[in-house]
């Protein structure tokens, strides 16, 4: 599993075990906690807690700060509907999946659906479009997919 992962399934566990459904982390304590650079902490967050994959991210600077990570309880409809209009026009493979991950753990979609989303949209169906037009063809077709579970 890659550093990243694992970063992030430990924030994961802290927002689970919270009746908050939020996670108050140091960064640098948590960088060293997890064995890695406190930018490597800068990059899961950025990357995979943002407000479109269902977070809001609190912090404050300098002695004593803190880094809050709070998960966005919304009802289905309107977790699709956000997810959908987060999309926009293009979207890369990784987000793809961490979006598609962050589904699965959130309820919203099942494990099932999830592999059918996956495969329908991977790099290698993707292969024998323009490498222009991937990402575009990507979101379009994900969209349509979330529209579905409406």
């Amino acid at each position: 599993m890659k550093l990243s992962d694992l970063i992030t399934s430990e924030i994961l566990r802290m927002l689970n075990e919270s009746e908050q459904q939020t996670a108050e982390i140091q960064r640098n304590e948590f960088a060293n906690l997890m064995g890695c650079a406190p930018s490597q902490i800068n990059y899961v967050l950025s990357s995979r807690f943002t407000p479109e994959h269902g977070y809001i991210i609190d912090s404050r600077r300098g002695g004593g700060g803190y880094i809050r990570i709070k998960r966005v309880v919304m009802n289905h409809s309107s977790a699709i509907m956000h997810i959908i209009n987060s999309i926009g026009d293009s979207i890369d493979a990784l987000s793809t999946r961490v979006l598609i991950e962050n589904c699965v753990q959130n309820g919203l979609v099942d494990k099932d659906t999830a592999k059918i989303m996956l495969a329908g949209i991977n790099n290698n169906v993707m292969r024998r479009v323009a490498p222009e037009s991937r990402d575009v063809l990507r979101a379009a077709i994900l969209k349509e997919m979330f529209l579905v579970l409406l």
